[in-house]
């Protein structure tokens, strides 16, 4: 028996419908967080709030940071994600990039963006 050098187009569009799903879920997220990092989702109440508190100011600056930083690591996840739609529209979904060889369902159902097999990915270690 030979070894499989890509998934069939039935188990591609599986792997597409998991993925269009956590891209949904993804890209809402994100909007929550551009959201609340350009203030859109403001109550109105900042210009009625005292402005002595620094110590409140240097907590919600920190905030900002860390949601930007996440914002960021998100946006990076929702282009993996649009990447991997490419590749299972090339047929070249679930192909390690190092080894050539097919990464197992599971891992790409636990990481729909993966490009590199576990084996691949110890080797860079």
């Amino acid at each position: 028996m030979t070894e499989k050098t890509r998934y069939s187009d039935e188990e591609l569009s599986e792997f597409k419908e998991l993925i269009l799903s956590k891209l949904a879920v993804a890209r809402e997220e994100y909007e929550t967080m551009m959201g609340t990092l350009m203030n859109t989702d403001n109550n109105g109440v900042d210009d009625t709030s005292p402005t002595y508190k620094a110590l409140e100011e240097g907590a919600n600056t920190q905030t900002k940071e860390e949601l930007s930083m996440l914002a960021a690591r998100q946006q990076k996840f929702i282009k993996g994600l649009e990447a991997a739609l490419i590749r299972i529209e090339n047929k070249t979904y679930g192909i390690c990039r190092e080894t050539g060889k097919l990464i197992p369902k599971e891992r790409l159902r636990l990481v729909p963006h993966a490009t590199l097999s576990i084996e691949a990915k110890n080797m860079k270690k």
